[in-house]
């Protein structure tokens, strides 16, 4: 490996690596301002990943996290900061909820239906901001954020007996689905079940790879993404690709609460997750938009969300572990600007030396042709 791409894989690990340590030591430093042992809370959860039963609940949360921090990656490989994800998940997961309840067709068409009603969800509400900021100019995090509140009315207005919501006890639901939409899972004996859409989640974050890195689209748009004045003196629209960035960026969201929806509650609650599309940026953040970093970085909020509980019965407060997740975001933006920062200073002590190289070279060469004359 080249001295170049050593260096470039070095920049790429330090970020996370400093951002966990700075984490687990400011985590360590509260326990021991509240009196507990800075290193036990640590332990239990470590071990707790060492169950099966544990490693199919982390790995069927990864699976929903991973999807939404896709959809946040690509907004940021555009320079767009899609806040909205959460309410593109939410929306996407309720409509298709409320399709896979009242239509009932063959498995074969029913479940790419549910699907691509998610999809379409989910684009079509994160369009509504990419149109306002190619338009209008608005701030597409002012857009998304009033759009997520919108969404969550929304929802609860379409959860209204009236419409299409069922009141099961004292739950709001959209009743449950058919079964010719339940995907299956794969069985892992006592542990339980892995989500069948782990396999959606993979497939999207390699078609996220190759699309990014191997396409003409991807090369557009993290040239857009780089600089619009640059981007447009080669041929692209950057009006276009801001608003198509936002599409494919919504409609991966609204695929976020399909593994939960379409493998285990089969219907929209109460009890639904919310959030995961706040976390989404917090984990494409850690990921460094890299699919794969992305992928560590979803087992280990979930690895956090998991394996916490087990902390209350050692007289730890789970919220050990929120706070853990608060302080590796603000540690990732503080790390990631201090690897930039020194990646910087190393560029350009490399460029001085060369320079410096090339112009002793040169007057020597002057040297020995003026001693030749």
């Amino acid at each position: 490996m080249k001295k170049f791409d050593k260096e470039r894989v070095l920049l790429a690990v330090a970020g996370p690596v400093i951002a966990l340590a700075v984490a687990f030591v400011l985590s360590a430093i509260v326990l021991i301002a509240s009196g507990k042992n800075p290193v036990e809370p640590f332990a239990l959860m470590f071990e707790q990943a060492g169950f099966s039963d544990i490693q199919v609940l982390i790995i069927n949360q990864a699976s929903m996290y991973y999807i939404a921090a896709l959809a946040v990656a690509i907004g940021f490989r555009m320079n767009l900061f899609n806040i909205g994800v959460d309410g593109q998940y939410q929306l996407g997961a309720f409509m298709a909820a409320v399709v896979g309840a009242h239509a009932n067709l063959p498995a074969f068409l029913q479940v790419p239906l549910l699907l691509l009603t998610a999809v379409f969800t989910g684009a079509f509400w994160a369009g509504i901001a990419g149109v306002l900021k190619v338009t209008r100019g608005v701030s597409e995090v002012v857009a998304t954020i009033m759009l997520n509140a919108i969404a969550t009315s929304l929802i609860v207005y379409m959860w209204k007996p009236d419409v299409f919501g069922v009141k099961v006890g004292n739950n709001s639901t959209t009743g449950e689905m058919h079964e010719s939409g339940w995907i299956p899972g794969i069985d892992m004996g006592d542990a339980g079940e892995i989500y069948g859409l782990v396999v959606l989640a993979a497939l999207l974050g390699i078609g996220y790879w190759v699309t990014l890195n191997r396409t003409r689209f991807g090369f557009d748009l993290r040239a857009s993404g780089a600089s619009e004045s640059a981007a447009s003196a080669s041929g692209v629209d950057p009006r276009r690709m801001v608003l198509t960035a936002m599409l494919i960026s919504g409609a991966i969201a609204g695929l976020a609460g399909l593994p939960i929806l379409l493998g285990d509650s089969h219907t929209y609650n109460l009890n639904f997750p919310t959030g995961i599309g706040f976390l989404g940026i917090g984990i494409a953040l850690l990921g460094r938009n890299s699919p794969v970093g992305i992928a560590f970085a979803a087992l280990l909020w979930a690895w956090l969300d998991k394996a916490s509980p087990e902390l209350d019965f050692h007289g730890y407060d789970k919220e050990i572990a929120v706070i853990m997740q608060g302080l590796i975001v603000l540690s990732v933006v503080v790390s990631y600007e201090a690897v930039r920062e020194w990646g910087l200073r190393r560029q350009q002590r490399r460029v001085g030396a060369e320079l410096a190289a090339g112009n002793v070279l040169g007057a020597n060469n002057t040297t020995k042709e003026v001693a030749g004359r």
